[in-house]
């Protein structure tokens, strides 16, 4: 795809100029990580492994999250660009030990955006909303395991798993989702939402059935929570950004109240449960 036919809404081409810059930039940053990873260069990257900095990228990636939630753009500026480092770091990693490039990496991630696009760069009629999109993507993504599942079989391999692609390292209720996704790409869904609200009511009565404690009250009310994930899937909510919203909103509220007991002279934990009720309510009211 030419650089010139880039276009952000369809018919306006990027600016060639902007486009150089970024080329530019961005090959000073590869030269720059190739440059540390030198013989002679920085004695902490030469030593680094996929797996030494593995956590780094789960780390870099949740501080620009944060960033986004506070719209807070010049530090997210900064941490986009730690994720970007991140990821010609892992690919410098790679280029030394013979397995790919960061070429093969931005090459590879091209491909897969154009062919999971076709309503913009095939022949797929023009998507009309988000919701459709998504409905391409499962589309495509279902046609790209057929062609693994067929290159499997000509080599007489087992082919991969629906749920193979979804990482067991993601947010419990962002892997939750993603799973239940999938399944559901295959028909393996429930027909409206009232019928996984009835879901979770099953599941809290299986919940309540099982001794406090014990190992089955706690995977029952996992139950729960994945049912109650599939609530958010069905009606078009982000379970984890839900999540992250509503646990930010507590933290909020709970340090309103930390400053207005600070301000009256007296420590939360001296409070009764009725009289932290009542804080509460009153920081709620306010906000």
């Amino acid at each position: 795809m030419a650089d010139e036919t880039i276009a952000t809404d369809g018919s306006e081409a990027r600016n060639e100029a902007t486009l150089c810059d970024a080329r530019t930039s961005f090959q000073s940053l590869v030269n720059t990580i190739w440059r540390l990873r030198q013989p002679d260069g920085c004695p902490w990257d030469r030593k680094q492994t996929h797996a030494s900095i593995a956590k780094n990228m789960i780390e870099e990636a949740y501080e620009a999250v944060d960033c986004i939630e506070a719209d807070d753009v010049p530090h997210l500026r900064e941490e986009l660009g730690d994720v970007l480092m991140q990821v010609v770091l892992h690919a410098q990693i790679a280029a030394d030990a013979g397995e790919f490039t960061m070429e093969d990496v931005a090459r590879d991630i091209d491909a897969k955006l154009i062919r999971r696009h076709p309503h913009v760069f095939g022949e797929h009629a023009e998507a009309q909303s988000a919701d459709e999109v998504l409905d391409i993507w499962d589309a495509v993504k279902l046609k790209e395991k057929e062609t693994r599942d067929a290159d499997a079989a000509a080599a007489s391999e087992r082919p991969a798993g629906l749920l193979d692609g979804v990482p067991r390292s993601l947010p419990a209720l962002m892997q939750a989702q993603k799973v239940s996704r999938k399944a559901a790409a295959v028909g393996f869904d429930w027909e409206t939402t009232e019928d996984v609200w009835a879901k979770v009511a099953e599941e809290r009565a299986e919940f309540d059935r099982e001794e406090p404690g014990s190992e089955a009250r706690e995977m029952e009310f996992g139950d729960i929570l994945f049912a109650l994930v599939n609530v958010a899937r069905k009606e078009g909510i982000d379970a984890e950004s839900a999540l992250r919203a509503s646990t930010a909103k507590f933290r909020t509220r709970w340090e309103a109240m930390e400053d207005v007991a600070y301000e009256r002279g007296i420590a939360l934990e001296s409070l009764s449960v009725a009289e932290l009720n009542e804080l509460w309510d009153e920081v709620k009211r306010s906000s």
